[in-house]
């Protein structure tokens, strides 16, 4: 494979954070297009090394390998067939087929992943002469392959991250509920919180807001302590990730003083939460405490709040919970040059708060769907924020 290759490419989101990835890759110098779910963007193999590592609110990288119509399973067997495989799966390659098919006519997605693997198998099978009746190996490198049918359109494609970019490596523990990283992430940019301000969690449970808040204010690639897929096949250059990762390092800002707090009624949580800030190497910039809401108090001005309290969703729960969004109310509401970010599936927040939200913005903590309310908090003084940026 050339180095210097352009692929096409797709970061794949959880719905409602795909502007969000698209502003990433914009802010990397990379020029998208962002679509329901994902965003699409071109680059080389450097690209996909540097998108793994940085992409704070992303699923995965995929290359599409190939994009047609097809109505009929002989179309969908010659078009896949018509890809060069070759380029892509050495004669070892492990290579499952995932699939999804939504309003077309080949509606089956068992019969068109076994079209799809039978047609590659084909291919392979006539460029590295190899008999019909003899199985491939399969026992080398994991290529992830999903063909997903949306509305007669086949796209194609091979998972370059593995598993999930939400799955950091710093998670020793997690609580009952646990907030996804990229999730955790989103939430944190979805803020107006720089690393000046303090940022606060007050509900911070295994404390994924509060590190993700930190891995932001340190500027450090979220991929930075884990693998991905791609690394394991034989046309990708470890020279590629050896960069991508000496820029990284270079890149990141460990001198920088934050001022964010965790709290959270459970003891044993904050255990967890100081364990997986220790993990992660970031224990020194985050202070975990066990503290119920209602205790919660503060001197500082103009900081961030940004909670996900549990929701209620259970049997029973609901009156505990809206108790507590009713006590998040009352010691909030003092608080007019903090901005506060709260995130739940009860519709019904904002009444129990007891104040009316400045904005809401509908996100998918994964299938559920949830609100972020967001009341935003008095701005500095000109002067005030003058003096920052001279200190800067």
């Amino acid at each position: 494979m050339n180095q210097n290759q352009t692929f096409n490419l797709l970061a794949t989101a959880a719905s409602g954070l795909e502007a969000l990835v698209g502003k990433e890759l914009r802010e990397m110098g990379i020029e998208c297009q962002v679509e329901n779910g994902r965003a699409r963007f071109k680059g080389t193999l450097e690209t996909i090394a540097k998108t793994n590592l940085w992409l704070r609110t992303a699923d995965r990288v995929k290359i599409v390998v190939g994009e047609f119509k097809a109505t009929t399973f002989e179309e969908l067997f010659q078009q896949v067939k018509a890809l060069p495989w070759e380029d892509y799966l050495p004669l070892d390659a492990a290579f499952p087929v995932a699939g999804k098919s939504i309003k077309s006519k080949l509606f089956s997605v068992s019969d068109c992943q076994a079209i799809t693997k039978k047609a590659i198998v084909n291919r392979l099978r006539e460029y590295y002469h190899r008999p019909s009746h003899v199985p491939l190996a399969e026992t080398g490198a994991l290529f992830q392959l999903e063909v997903a049918l949306l509305k007669d359109q086949v796209m194609i494609t091979l998972d370059t991250t593995g598993p999930s970019l939400f799955k950091r490596g710093y998670r020793v523990d997690k609580g009952g509920a646990p907030l996804k990283e990229n999730m955790a992430a989103a939430l944190v940019m979805l803020t107006n919180w720089r690393k000046d301000r303090p940022f606060i969690d007050p509900v911070c449970g295994s404390g994924t807001l509060c590190i993700e808040a930190a891995l932001i204010g340190h500027n450090i690639a979220p991929g930075f302590n884990r693998s991905f897929a791609c690394e394991n096949w034989d046309w990708f250059s470890s020279e590629i990730f050896e960069k991508v990762r000496a820029e990284a390092e270079a890149a990141a800002d460990y001198d920088i003083e934050l001022d964010i707090q965790g709290m959270d009624i459970n003891g044993k949580m904050i255990e967890i939460a100081k364990a997986n800030a220790e993990e992660v190497g970031l224990s020194h910039s985050i202070t975990f405490k066990q503290q119920a809401v209602k205790d919660f108090k503060t001197d500082k001005e103009y900081g961030v709040i940004v909670a996900n309290p549990p929701y209620g969703e259970r049997l029973g729960e609901q009156d505990s919970v809206r108790q507590l969004y009713h006590e998040m109310g009352q010691v909030f509401h003092p608080l007019d040059t903090w901005s506060k970010y709260i995130l739940t599936s009860d519709l019904a927040f904002e009444e129990f708060y007891g104040q009316k939200a400045t904005k809401k913005r509908k996100l998918y903590n994964g299938a559920l769907r949830t609100d972020l309310f967001q009341y935003w908090g008095k701005r500095p003084p000109r002067n005030q924020e003058a003096t920052k940026e001279v200190r800067k």
